[in-house]
């Protein structure tokens, strides 16, 4: 069952490439506290993510962060050193908080596993964006294919902010 709007956050660990090379990240850590926008994409450096979905969220950063917003967070079920690679090559490092969730755990925790083992991709993540207050699930925005980017691109989400 996935997650919905009103529910808190699993408790998850998720992986962060950092100058230390790769280090976990406790949920907790990341939500505890703050207003985050999260969003997931399938895959990093995949056509949709990469072009049409990531690239929203770095044109809006700033709209987004004004509008009492502490961090912008990417997810994607690939391991870490791809996520640092994705921040480097789409010039979001240090803008876009990126996490690796190597193993699905928190895309499970969550609901939005994707079985695209057909295509030779293994489990990934449904596309969705979420606002995130203190841990608890505020906005949930949920692709139907998620080969498209558009509910969940961050004019929905700009949309859904309130100041």
């Amino acid at each position: 069952m996935s997650i919905a709007k009103g529910d808190t956050l699993p408790s998850a660990t998720l992986m962060e490439l950092t100058e230390n090379g790769p280090e976990k990240v406790a949920s907790e850590d990341i939500f505890k506290g703050k207003r985050v926008v999260l969003f997931a994409v399938p895959g990093a450096f995949t056509p949709t993510c990469s072009i049409n979905h990531l690239p929203t969220y770095l044109e809006n950063r700033d709209a987004i962060l004004s509008r009492n917003v502490d961090e912008i967070v990417v997810v994607a079920v690939n391991d870490p050193f791809v996520m640092g690679g994705w921040a480097k090559a789409t010039g979001g490092e240090g803008k876009i908080r990126y996490l690796s969730d190597p193993n699905a755990d928190f895309t499970k925790a969550v609901g939005m596993e994707l079985d695209l083992s057909g295509a030779g991709l293994g489990t990934r993540s449904v596309r969705y964006s979420m606002l995130i207050d203190d841990g608890v699930v505020k906005e949930l925005n949920i692709e139907d294919d998620s080969s498209q980017a558009t509910v969940s691109a961050a004019a929905t989400i700009l949309g859904q902010l309130q100041d």
